[in-house]
């Protein structure tokens, strides 16, 4: 089974894959660099942080609202603890773990683990969201505050960039291949295909699946919950011969 990103990440997705009797292999086909301009980060960080001291005076709490671990981090770099009174909700438990790790309190994960979910699920009266992302995000979340009135500051905190150019050949082929995001589609597209045919793609959710299928690529598998984990277990269930299956074998 292929994973497709390397560092932190792709080690704990390797040994959760071991511990469900699967053989990983990690080839990194994106990663993630600083924004070519870290300016409007930091002062995204610096409203935020004025924002949260404007509530003991009686304003309303300010939100951070993360969509991806690696946001969590590269802002947990750069700042060591985030000020009292700032509100986080993370798109989904994945995210809500790591923003925990780092010592974040987490106030909303929404029941639909996606950018519209968020949407939906923020309550309506904050002086001011702050979104910082990949600078391939769809603008899902933050057209659809802002047409509810939210005053959102949308920032890039971190560039996702392919791995290299060269073509990757992998003996043997991999029964899977994980898909994470749509980035990650379309490298497995630019450096892996022609797939071979027995190779099944496992996307991480419907709309990293909506994007494989735009990339080009067929999708085979599809998570229930947008987390690692619940890749990992839809790839074994689909991986597992069931008693109807194997009767007409």
């Amino acid at each position: 089974m292929l994973v497709p990103r390397g560092g932190a990440w792709g080690d704990r997705v390797a040994a959760a894959a071991r511990s469900r009797g699967l053989v990983p292999v990690v080839v990194p086909l994106i990663t993630d660099e600083p924004p070519a301009d870290p300016g409007p980060l930091d002062t995204a960080i610096t409203r935020l942080t004025a924002a949260a001291a404007a509530v003991a005076a009686g304003a309303g709490e300010p939100w951070l609202v993360v969509t991806s671990a690696t946001t969590v981090r590269v802002l947990s770099e750069r700042v060591a603890s985030l000020p009292s009174g700032v509100r986080v909700a993370a798109v989904g438990t994945a995210t809500a773990r790591a923003a925990r790790a780092v010592g974040w309190p987490v106030d909303l994960v929404p029941d639909d683990a996606s950018a519209a979910g968020l949407v939906t699920a923020l309550p309506d009266g904050a002086p001011l969201v702050v979104h910082p992302r990949s600078d391939l995000a769809a603008p899902t979340l933050v057209d659809g505050l802002r047409a509810r009135g939210t005053t959102v500051l949308d920032v890039v905190a971190y560039r996702t960039v392919g791995t290299g150019d060269g073509q990757i050949a992998l003996d043997p082929a991999p029964d899977v291949v994980l898909v994470t995001s749509g980035s990650v589609a379309r490298e497995v597209t630019r450096r892996l295909t022609p797939l071979d045919p027995r190779t099944r793609i496992a996307c991480i959710g419907p709309g990293t699946a909506t994007e494989t299928r735009d990339a080009g690529l067929p999708v085979h598998v599809v998570a229930a919950e947008r987390s690692a984990e619940a890749l990992l277990d839809a790839v074994v269930e689909s991986l597992t011969p069931h008693p109807e299956q194997e009767g007409h074998s």
